[in-house]
């Protein structure tokens, strides 16, 4: 979905500004959230403000802390949080990567000005198999998130393609 919040470039163009705000949301903020927040802030800094929350919470997922290690991104401390926690419901932007949070994001935006994207993502924790296979579950859904960062969040002075 495009619109709101006048992030909308000029006709012709096909391109999204920048927002300076971004909430990713998922089901638990444990895995998928987590991992495009601090995916997100490696490559932007401070130079958009970026959260996460979870339709729910549980704690943050040991697989997800390690495959977000191995591209330096750290979020072994981060506090898994819900819609209601949040301090500060005003974003440029909500990008919902699973179902229930497409909805809970879509209700909370019923009256705001903030565009809302929808990027369906796997959730790896129901992946089976060897440790090893279970991991390479959680890599595929980081290489996935951080390709659709860098697409959608180009840095600046690049073109989004």
């Amino acid at each position: 979905m495009r619109g709101g919040a006048g992030l909308q470039v000029p006709a012709g163009t096909g391109r999204l500004r920048t927002p300076s705000s971004v909430l990713f949301c998922c089901t638990l903020n444990s895995i998928r959230s987590p991992l495009a927040e601090g995916m997100l802030k490696l490559f932007h800094g401070r130079r958009i403000f970026v959260d996460s929350v979870g339709v729910r919470t549980a704690p943050i997922d040991p697989f997800a802390v390690a495959v977000a290690e191995e591209m330096g991104v750290d979020i072994s401390r981060h506090r898994p949080k819900t819609f209601d926690d949040l301090e500060d419901g005003s974003y440029d932007l909500i990008v919902s990567l699973s179902p229930e949070a497409q909805h809970k994001a879509v209700d909370l935006t019923r009256d705001m000005a903030c565009e809302v994207e929808y990027w369906p993502t796997f959730d790896p924790s129901v992946a089976e198999g060897s440790r090893e296979q279970r991991l390479d579950a959680y890599r595929g859904v980081r290489d996935e998130l951080m390709r659709r960062i860098r697409e959608r969040f180009p840095p600046a002075g690049s073109v989004a393609v």
